[in-house]
């Protein structure tokens, strides 16, 4: 492990502090405006944003999505419980264990040295309700007893692509066996033109579960450009207005498709199942230049 003069949990200025991982070079930036903020990057792509004086803050357009969603999971600040399948530098986990004290919480992340990298450098508040485990995050998934939780949220990229495995029908059933009725799964897509993964995993998640809606920059929508877009599905109404209001309020706006609009968009897109599942797309190079 590499280090500037100070840890970024501990000093008043910082330099960036590396470690080789098994996904490759984890780097932790400085944030120039946030004294104790944070990027998280894997061999050179950037895969979240913490500060450790307001685990509240979520600074990734896509990271802010999800934010809104564990917002209207339950009504404010009730305790939830929630499943992490990726743990990146465990943003969303703070997220929840700030604005919903008492909340249980289960992060599942294959990297275990990047598990190590994260709780040294950026430590998790040791009153917060947060388990980290090690392994495969469908394994992970399938150790939790139906009905657990109240929230899932899937961010799990390896070499900047989701597993094939993560992206089948058996995956979103085995998602929905977890869920709570009433709970809701979010899942943190990466794609581009001419967004064919984006629009079947639509397809495979809907095969599950009866509502859905997708979040997304518009520009990545119109298939302008490789991007984020979140997925959200319930097995009741969706909160659509309140959610498209808070993403067009977004510094990076976002649009909210529903109903038609979605089912226009997916285009009769087929699902997918474990026999004929592939990663995500892997971002072209310029995404990160």
């Amino acid at each position: 492990m590499a280090k500037g003069k100070q840890k970024p949990g501990r000093g008043r200025t910082a330099e960036a502090v590396t470690a080789r991982v098994d996904g490759g070079l984890a780097e932790l930036v400085p944030d120039r405006d946030r004294p104790r903020g944070r990027t998280l990057l894997i061999d050179g792509a950037p895969q979240s944003h913490v500060d450790l004086d307001d685990p509240a803050y979520l600074d990734f357009a896509y990271q802010r999505r999800l934010g809104h969603i564990a917002d209207l999971v339950a009504p404010p600040g009730r305790p939830v419980q929630v499943l992490h399948l990726g743990g990146g530098a465990f943003t969303l986990a703070r997220y929840v264990a700030a604005t919903r004290p008492r909340s249980t919480q289960q992060i599942v992340e294959i990297d275990a040295p990047l598990v190590a990298f994260v709780r040294a450098e950026l430590p998790l508040e040791s009153t917060w309700r947060v388990r980290v485990r090690g392994g495969d995050a469908r394994e992970g998934l399938g150790k939790l007893p139906d009905g657990w939780a109240d929230l899932i949220i899937a961010d799990v990229f390896s070499g900047a692509r989701t597993p094939a495995h993560l992206t089948s029908t058996e995956f979103a059933a085995e998602v929905r066996r977890v869920l709570r009725p009433g709970g809701f799964y979010a899942a943190n897509l990466a794609d581009g033109p001419p967004l064919a993964y984006v629009k079947a995993q639509i397809a495979t998640v809907g095969t599950v579960f009866p509502e859905l809606c997708l979040t997304a920059d518009p520009a990545v929508l119109r298939g302008r450009r490789f991007g984020n877009a979140v997925l959200l599905a319930s097995d009741r109404e969706l909160p659509v207005a309140e959610l498209t209001r808070r993403a067009a309020t977004d510094p990076h706006q976002g649009r909210v498709e529903h109903g038609r609009a979605l089912a226009d968009f997916t285009g009769g897109a087929a699902p997918v199942s474990d026999v004929d599942a592939r990663p995500s797309p892997a971002p072209p190079p310029s995404v990160f230049e």
